[in-house]
């Protein structure tokens, strides 16, 4: 792990309680006071000494006058300009009644909070507010056990953890990198769950799943009328996000005339509908997500740098599973657990820990599923020839000359009993939730139930 400097928008709220699983991690950080990440504050411009300082608990003055913490020789600098003070969401910045003022995006500011990541302007000279990463390379490994529903025994994994635990006082944005599969939008949740927002929304949209003409309407709203189509107004995932998390997954996605609307949000807090006029305030926790090179993307002009920039205000890799393969059996177990199987035979295991995975955690937990649905492993000649791994099981399972309609049969009757148990798993048990994410009305829902085992008769 390496931590340097969606078509439709899902809305959920985090659970009241934390996870079932036995999450050690979480408990010690639960007990503990959360600090925000620290902040490191550097003067560009102007001679200043020093021209860079920690930003840590209590507030920072930086001035012209002898007694600033930060003294900047500028003559348009008062003795005591600015006061920054280190807040879960950034750094809180008040003007201490300069003579010329503090400017932020050109505008000049007497109290504001910005995220790290942002620059000030006192006279002649920018202030830098970055965060403090060398915190979290420092950051001690986690114990085994997991974070809050992710689970890992490597290396690369507790170190992740520990990381994801330090952020938890913080409310800066965070750019998760690695291969489709690695579970990128798990990690998020986990951000979100153990963030200050938990208890407000988690939106979640894939940029990659966004048509071009549509990606403005479906991250800022629009207005009924604001174009062809739009029968009725609809409000944006940002403000859908309002009070909580926004996961952008697959940013490098984002087409490019987008970008610059999407980083004046982050930078203004403002949101304005198609065919509106009327900005609207919004606070959101933004959680990005790729799998591309958004650095090399930047140098293709396919991504805009001030953007990046904004966004990774914290950088997390996510490695991917064959370089930890001693999470593998953990990860196999647990999807086995939220199939509804019990422990899995050593010797599927051992099939599992041979698996090279290159679809990640996605492709471990879809080989499970398959494994629970029809009782045969994914590999061998089946999958070379299948190229999928449910369909490999099912060329592993089907015997062509037995009965047709006695295999589909019973394959749909499994199928539907995994799906159902994993559909109240993910519902808590709510039985009217579960039938809005299945689509299935709640009557026949209960039927289903009570044919599986499920329900009461």
């Amino acid at each position: 792990m390496r931590v340097l400097h969606s078509g439709a928008t899902r809305v959920s709220r985090s659970p009241p309680t934390p996870p079932a699983r036995s999450d050690p991690t979480a408990a010690v950080v639960r007990g503990a006071a959360r600090a925000p990440l620290g902040a490191v504050i550097r003067v560009s411009g102007a001679p200043a000494t020093p021209a860079f300082r920690a930003l840590g608990a209590g507030a920072l003055v930086v001035g012209a006058g002898p007694t600033a913490g930060i003294i900047v020789e500028d003559t348009a600098v008062s003795r005591a300009h600015v006061e920054l003070e280190l807040v879960p969401e950034g750094v809180a910045v008040r003007d201490l009644g300069s003579r010329n003022g503090t400017f932020y995006l050109g505008q000049r500011v007497e109290k504001v909070v910005l995220t790290l990541g942002s620059r000030l302007r006192i006279g002649g000279a920018e202030l830098w507010i970055e965060p403090d990463v060398e915190a979290l390379r420092g950051a001690p490994e986690a114990g085994e056990g997991g974070y809050r529903g992710l689970i890992g025994a490597s290396a690369a994994m507790r170190q992740l953890f520990a990381v994801l635990a330090r952020l938890e006082g913080s409310l800066v944005p965070v750019l998760l990198e690695g291969e489709s599969g690695v579970g990128k939008e798990v990690i998020a949740r986990a951000v979100h769950e153990g963030s200050e927002v938990a208890s407000g929304p988690l939106v979640a949209v894939n940029c990659g799943a966004i048509g071009r003409e549509m990606a403005s309407s479906e991250l800022f709203g629009h207005r009924k009328g604001a174009f062809t189509g739009a029968m009725e107004a609809r409000r944006g995932a940002f403000e859908a996000a309002n009070g909580g998390t926004l996961f952008l997954d697959e940013i490098g996605e984002l087409p490019l005339e987008v970008q610059p609307l999407l980083l004046r949000a982050l930078e203004s807090g403002e949101v304005k509908p198609l065919g509106s006029d009327e900005a609207r305030k919004v606070k959101v926790r933004l959680v990005a997500a790729t799998n591309r090179d958004l650095q090399g993307e930047m140098r293709a002009g396919r991504f805009r740098d001030d953007l990046f920039y904004r966004l990774a205000v914290v950088r997390i890799g996510v490695p991917p599973l064959r370089e930890r393969p001693e999470d593998v059996a953990l990860l196999a177990q647990g999807f086995a657990r939220d199939a509804g199987l019990g422990a899995l035979p050593a010797e599927v295991i051992a099939r599992f820990q041979a698996h090279p995975w290159p679809g990640n955690a996605r492709e471990l937990r879809n080989a499970v599923q398959a494994y629970a649905a029809i009782g045969a492993l994914p590999f061998g000649e089946a999958t070379q020839a299948a190229g999928d791994p449910l369909e490999a099981a099912l060329r592993a399972s089907v015997d062509p000359a037995g009965s047709y309609q006695d295999q589909k049969e019973a394959f749909v009757n499994r199928f539907a009993r995994v799906y159902l148990e994993m559909l109240l798993a993910r519902t808590g048990g709510n039985q009217s939730e579960a039938a809005r994410v299945s689509g299935v009305e709640r009557s026949y829902l209960g039927k289903l139930l009570v044919k599986h085992g499920l329900g009461k008769g």
